[in-house]
């Protein structure tokens, strides 16, 4: 069961009876899939909510909070939600109806690459957990069921040669009740794919005498994409974005990207790219990854699908070439 609580935006709601001149064709409600309270997408989510409601006239906007990427394209498949925040990987599977969209495909259409989703691979002093292959014999969460954190996780693992079935004791939990977990030593490890900070990582970390440690794996990331196309990228976390962490991360990477229906009208998905790229500095200050969203990264090559006609109108008239 999906954990559809409603998390309604205060300025989001603003009140129509000064807009009662408008046409109904003007005024529209738009829903948006996020992720859990622990995540990126969650603050995202409620910054854009109350943006479009602020600049768009006759517009509201609710943010919801999910399992993640996969019940979020889900949503948007069923016509249950108009805006989802996902991963590029989960957005072409649910394309092409493929790993958790096998026979349900869904034609979602991105507005906007976002900012670089990066894998965590978190344990804590005392685990025996230094490398991947330390993960074998532990207890580890991959993420909740309906997130890509699952996804990639899986994705990660295997190509670490871990065997997600028969290898670790595995939980399926979201990012906030993976940290609670870890800090109980109900668990060992986590994984989680998430912006920088993330405020759970940022918790566990902050937590009285807990040391936390990141468990490089950027040398998977080519068996990664052998299998599964150009997806993943090697990157870092940087020394210092969690309390205690004193060295960079190398880790996988991979975009986040905002979609909706490919039916969404033209009109509304130019109006929600607009408002989005003339208030990134606006939207940085519910958390810092909007600062990431920006022209020159809206490129064919970091969405592995199309962008909804609206969006490539926009970018149009701001001179963005988005390729071939």
């Amino acid at each position: 069961m999906l954990d559809r609580r409603r998390l309604i935006q205060g300025a989001a709601m603003l009140s129509l009876a000064p807009l009662s001149g408008l046409s109904a064709q003007e005024r529209r409600t738009l829903s948006i899939v996020t992720g859990g309270t622990g995540g990126v997408y969650y603050p995202l989510g409620g910054g854009l909510a109350n943006m479009l409601a602020k600049h768009v006239p006759g517009w509201q906007a609710t943010s919801e909070v999910t399992g993640g990427s996969v019940d979020n394209l889900k949503l948007i498949g069923a016509r249950k939600a108009d805006i989802g925040f996902t991963m590029a990987d989960a957005s072409l599977d649910a394309a092409k109806g493929e790993d958790k969209f096998k026979g349900s495909p869904v034609p979602n259409r991105a507005l906007a690459v976002l900012y670089p989703n990066r894998m965590h691979v978190v344990t804590v002093d005392g685990t025996g957990i230094a490398t991947m292959k330390d993960l074998k014999g532990k207890r580890v969460s991959t993420g909740s069921p309906g997130s890509a954190t699952e996804v990639m996780g899986f994705r990660l693992l295997e190509a670490a040669g871990i065997d997600k079935d028969k290898d670790i004791k595995r939980e399926r939990l979201g990012v906030a009740e993976s940290t609670n977990a870890l800090k109980d030593r109900k668990i060992d490890a986590y994984l989680w794919v998430g912006g920088l900070p993330t405020a759970a990582v940022t918790d566990l970390a902050a937590t009285p005498g807990v040391k936390i440690r990141m468990v490089d794996h950027a040398e998977h990331v080519d068996a990664m994409n052998a299998k599964w196309g150009d997806l993943y990228s090697k990157g870092a976390i940087p020394a210092g974005t969690y309390p205690g962490q004193d060295k960079d991360n190398p880790n996988a990477d991979v975009w986040n990207i905002l979609v909706v229906h490919e039916g969404m009208p033209e009109d509304v998905a130019y109006r929600i790219t607009k408002v989005i790229f003339e208030n990134t500095a606006e939207w940085a200050t519910v958390h810092a990854e909007a600062r990431s969203v920006a022209l020159p990264n809206q490129k064919r090559e970091n969405s592995p699908v199309p962008f909804h006609p609206g969006a490539v109108r926009y970018f149009a008239e701001r001179g963005v070439k988005l390729g071939s």
